[in-house]
């Protein structure tokens, strides 16, 4: 069971999707990292520490490699992305040596059907973006927001500049989008309200008047009144706003009674958030910027969130994030994890969501990405996600494998496939429309 080697290999997908291969001479497992700069020299780095180690030591491994790159980002950062989808892969290995499902060496499932929310974005499809969140035109499609000039400021966050106001959302977009995803059987819906608008004087300060206020309110309120009161609906504001505006835009969200508002200040203040979460009925959700249990202890102890969304992909790996999750148990928060990953590291995140009492819905973010389903191999038809969910079956380790014909289509260019360089027919998308189903 000795490890022989770890590759990497990155997808263009509406990020770069980058996946970590763990290999012994019986079989080999495979994980997912978050999108960051720099990772897969990262990975290549990490590898010697695994090289000779046996593959099913898995929480003695994360942490040798843990305290290896202590030095380099002891609490967070680009070397968690790294181990976060190393330790998946190890995960997939040991589950396909032992010859069981990764959510049984996790404690055994609760579900086995995993509710998925959709992430509708502002009402249309989502650009695709770089490692450093600038909109990119890769080979499968073209940027889905405005054509006109290119953006040379990063997609999330407290923005520089002006609003591109060439972009109108309205609320009839909004509505229109939450009945697609309805249609689709999803139960749980998700809608970014931090988009560009007529009234914003000042991108830089956190700052709300009433007219956006109100603007905010009537997306979310044309949300509702398509759907119905029977889904949840949460709001995504990327950290953007101070804690005084952003409680005002909490309570116009009250009377459509909002699952969650995702972020609404920035996330590194936790007392910002406690105050955001008293001054609500609300509930107030974060998570997808912090790192290992450590990083979630206080807002848990100080009652800072209603919901917690770690993200599985950096967060420090499968068994951290179950070591998260109870712990969110013991103050009575549910889990609403973060996920913008290919199958892979959704099928990893489900492992965990089955394992765990307290789990809400993970997040679905590629839903305008036409390859998405093809990626991998599930042993079933249709697509992935049926009826708002994704089922589980007893499949070993997470239970599906990459589909390398269709993934090399939409290797990112300039990236070894696990150890190997792509000839150009195999890193060729097949037109304008690839995949869109199985």
């Amino acid at each position: 069971m000795k490890i022989e080697r770890v590759d990497t290999a990155v997808i263009q997908g509406n990020y770069d999707w980058t996946l970590v291969r763990v290999y012994t001479d019986h079989a080999y497992g495979t994980g997912e990292c978050f999108c960051s700069p720099g990772l897969t020299a990262v990975v290549r780095d990490m590898a010697p520490l695994l090289l000779g180690e046996d593959a099913r030591d898995v929480d003695r491994l994360w942490y040798k490699m843990r305290w290896a790159v202590s030095h380099a980002g002891s609490t967070g950062g680009t070397v968690w992305h790294a181990i976060s989808g190393i330790e998946a892969a190890l995960w997939d290995l040991v589950g396909k040596l032992l010859n069981v499902p990764v959510y049984q060496l996790l404690g055994g499932k609760y579900r086995e059907d995993i509710r998925i929310y959709m992430d509708c974005h502002a009402g249309e499809g989502l650009e695709a973006l770089s490692n450093i969140l600038l909109p990119v035109s890769p080979a499968w499609g073209t940027r889905n927001h405005s054509q006109s000039s290119e953006v040379n400021h990063p997609a999330h966050g407290r923005a520089y500049g002006k609003p591109d106001l060439d972009e109108v959302f309205t609320p009839q977009m909004y509505a229109k989008r939450a009945r697609e995803a309805v249609d689709k059987g999803f139960t749980a819906i998700k809608f970014d309200l931090d988009v560009p608008n007529p009234y914003t004087y000042d991108t830089y300060n956190g700052a709300l008047n009433a007219a956006e206020v109100k603007f905010m309110a009537s997306l979310a309120e044309a949300v509702r009144t398509e759907v119905g009161d029977h889904v949840d609906i949460g709001f995504d504001c990327h950290w953007r706003y101070n804690v005084s505006d952003a409680i005002r835009l909490a309570h116009a969200l009250e009377p459509i009674d909002a699952a969650f508002l995702e972020d609404p200040v920035p996330p590194e203040n936790i007392e910002a958030q406690r105050l955001m979460s008293q001054a609500t009925k609300t509930a107030i959700s974060s998570g997808e910027n912090r790192y290992l249990r450590h990083g979630f202890r206080e807002i848990f102890e100080s009652g800072a969130l209603g919901l917690v969304a770690p993200d599985f992909q950096k967060v420090g790996g499968l068994l951290e994030a179950k070591r998260i999750a109870d712990m969110a148990d013991t103050y009575y928060v549910n889990v609403v994890p973060h996920n913008i990953s290919s199958p892979i590291g959704t099928f990893a995140s489900c492992h965990v969501a089955a394992a765990t009492p307290n789990f809400w819905a993970l997040e679905f973010h590629a839903a305008d990405v036409p390859f998405w389903n093809d990626l991998v191999d599930t042993g079933s038809s249709g697509p992935i996600i049926q009826n708002g969910a994704i089922h589980l079956n007893e499949r070993p380790g997470i239970g599906v494998e990459l589909n390398e014909t269709v993934a090399k289509r939409y290797a990112k260019p300039g990236e070894l496939w696990f150890g190997e360089a792509l000839t150009t027919s195999e890193n060729a998308p097949l037109g304008s429309q690839p995949g869109g189903g199985r």
